[in-house]
């Protein structure tokens, strides 16, 4: 069993519990839930640059703890100061040390769209995000079935919340009908070894239509690999761990941007 199917397990009996506490009605009683979403695919998509969606992440489950002075708003103000095109907020607890409270606390002064990076496995969970400010949802196809995505997909989108469906590998192609989910989030990391090829965002774009967005996630840490991926007419990187090991989250922020802008 790789860490993705432990994390859900784990999952499966925290959704058990927030379903003892929470409806869809009590959620739609949220300040944020009747608000309009910012636009997340038009944010990650624009022209003349590899727009950056910035993470905030205390920790992870093969590397522990990834900053320890973490102050979720601190770096979410950073990132919104620097142009951030969207801001990934980690809301798992027990692996990632994230709380869905980090989503509801940076909802309450956001810049730009905000995407909740969750295991989601249950529709309650998406009517969680909404009520806590989220504009956009994870969704990942390896621990989904074809039915789950598309239903998933359109409850996120009837309460207008865009969608990120990940993809580790060619075999979670078949699940995907593109017409309905065009925004693709190609994970770089086995999740076998924990090694990151970028190279796997180029081998598995070839299989998705070209209107997709698509945004390469792990192991982009170099301006090497963010050129390679301009190159390639990538919309969009996923960057986490680069900006929370950093001493000075600012400075990277702004030298990841300069990278990320295309040459006139």
């Amino acid at each position: 069993m790789n860490i993705l199917h432990q994390i859900v397990e784990v999952k499966k009996n925290e959704v058990s519990e927030l379903k003892k506490k929470y409806s869809k009605s009590s959620f739609e009683d949220s300040p944020f839930y009747n608000k309009n979403s910012f636009g997340f695919a038009k944010s990650i998509s624009k022209s003349g640059q590899l727009n950056l969606i910035a993470e905030i992440k205390k920790a992870s489950p093969s590397k522990g703890v990834l900053r320890i002075n973490f102050n979720h708003k601190e770096i979410a103000k950073t990132y919104f100061d620097n142009s951030t095109s969207a801001v990934s907020v980690l809301t798992d607890e027990k692996f990632f040390q994230g709380s869905i409270k980090h989503l509801n606390d940076i909802a309450h002064f956001k810049k730009v769209p905000l995407l909740r990076k969750e295991f989601i496995i249950d529709e309650v969970q998406i009517y969680e995000s909404k009520a806590n400010g989220a504009d956009a949802i994870l969704l990942i196809a390896e621990i989904l079935s074809a039915n789950q995505i598309k239903d998933f997909t359109s409850i996120a989108n009837d309460i207008n919340l865009d969608v990120l469906l990940e993809i580790h590998s060619v075999n979670q192609l078949d699940k995907i009908d593109f017409s309905h989910n065009k925004i693709i989030g190609i994970n770089n990391r086995n999740l076998e070894t924990f090694s990151v090829d970028v190279n796997n965002t180029f081998e598995l774009m070839k299989q998705i239509p070209n209107e997709c967005i698509i945004v390469s996630e792990s192991g982009i840490t170099s301006q090497l690999a963010i050129n390679k991926l301009k190159d390639k007419k990538v919309n969009a990187v996923l960057v986490g761990e680069f900006f929370m090991t950093s001493a000075n989250i600012e400075s990277s922020v702004k030298e990841f941007q300069k990278w990320c802008k295309h040459e006139s």
